[in-house]
């Protein structure tokens, strides 16, 4: 579902990346039995609604290019994943995908502009949708991700995972690098 409500480049966005944020990352999705849930996705998301946020997935999808699945199956996934979120009150404006992976004998094995690390997707929210990069945020599971969120020039890029120690805070400064690191995604709300 795409909801177009922008009012010039004033509109701020939490991106999200799918797999290892918003559902466990199992290998290569793609159906509603493998799908589950984060822990405190569905708090962060309703905090970052109630503080202005529109919501985006984006999400490299190279299981289409390698032929594990289709554009319909993610798709179908997609639709399921938004409508789930919306029975807990959680709105997706829109959910962008890579399907292309350049190693890939097929269709969708090009070199494009979409794929993380490249900033395509962000990008394309921000015409779409009037999105103000410089007030967005991006949660990720990997380097890409925040590779990603950098170039496109977001305020702030988190790197979601297990604390490398356990002494770890929830939320933390990267080592003097420019992002932040999150062991659970309840402590990405006092960011937003």
């Amino acid at each position: 579902m795409k909801r177009t409500l922008g009012n010039g480049l004033n509109q701020k966005a939490l991106f999200l990346d799918r797999d290892g944020v918003v559902n466990v990352n199992h290998g290569y999705v793609h159906t509603k039995e493998a799908f589950q849930f984060i822990e405190g996705i569905f708090e962060l998301c309703r905090a970052a609604t109630a503080k202005g946020y529109r919501i985006f997935i984006v999400t490299n999808q190279s299981g289409i290019a390698r032929g594990y699945y289709s554009q319909k199956d993610f798709s179908a996934l997609s639709r399921w994943l938004e409508h789930r979120l919306w029975l807990h009150g959680i709105a997706i404006d829109h959910t962008y995908h890579c399907p292309h992976h350049p190693q890939q004998q097929s269709k969708y094995g090009i070199t494009c502009t979409c794929r993380k690390p490249k900033p395509g997707m962000l990008f394309r929210a921000q015409r779409d949708f009037g999105i103000n990069l410089k007030r967005s945020i991006m949660v990720g599971d990997s380097l890409s991700d925040i590779q990603c969120a950098t170039r496109a020039g977001l305020q702030h890029a988190i790197l979601y995972g297990p604390a490398p120690h356990p002494w770890w805070p929830a939320l933390a400064k990267a080592g003097g690098k420019p992002y932040y690191r999150a062991s659970h995604l309840r402590a990405i709300i006092p960011l937003l």
